[in-house]
């Protein structure tokens, strides 16, 4: 497995899946407490899910984290403390996966990119869930 858990000063700030990880079975990566669930779906040949349904259970969300799967292209994601000094840019490549779990980040594109994202919602708008943040 191939998973990078961003961490910096005892706080994970993201979590990479590489394009390269494989797993046998499916494989969920956040812990089950997290606010948001991602993992690897694996399954051989022939394989058949039953036809379910999820649950709707009230759940209290106090964060939103964001994934991104890139389809095509390259991205720099770039991870700043609370502090907003940057620690670490991640360049993620068509088929890597970044959930951002805390702090403040930004991306720069190096190559024409395209990539799946995803968040909790409802989404309120860049108003009400976006916070602009200088670098010093």
């Amino acid at each position: 497995m191939t998973l990078e858990v961003v961490e910096h000063g005892g706080i994970t700030y993201a979590e990479v899946i590489w394009s390269t990880t494989r797993v046998e079975r499916t494989t969920f990566f956040s812990p089950a407490e997290s606010s948001f669930q991602f993992g690897l779906l694996a399954h051989e040949a022939g394989y058949r899910e039953e036809p379910h349904y999820h649950k709707a259970v009230p759940r209290r969300i106090e964060d939103l984290q964001q994934m991104f799967v890139v389809q095509r292209g390259i991205v720099d994601v770039q991870l700043y403390t609370d502090d907003r000094e940057l620690f670490r840019v991640v360049r993620l490549n068509p088929g890597d996966a970044i959930v951002l779990v805390h702090g403040i980040h930004a991306i720069e594109v190096i190559e024409d990119f395209q990539a799946l994202s995803v968040k909790q919602g409802p989404f309120f708008g860049d108003e009400e869930d976006k916070v602009p943040v200088e670098s010093p």
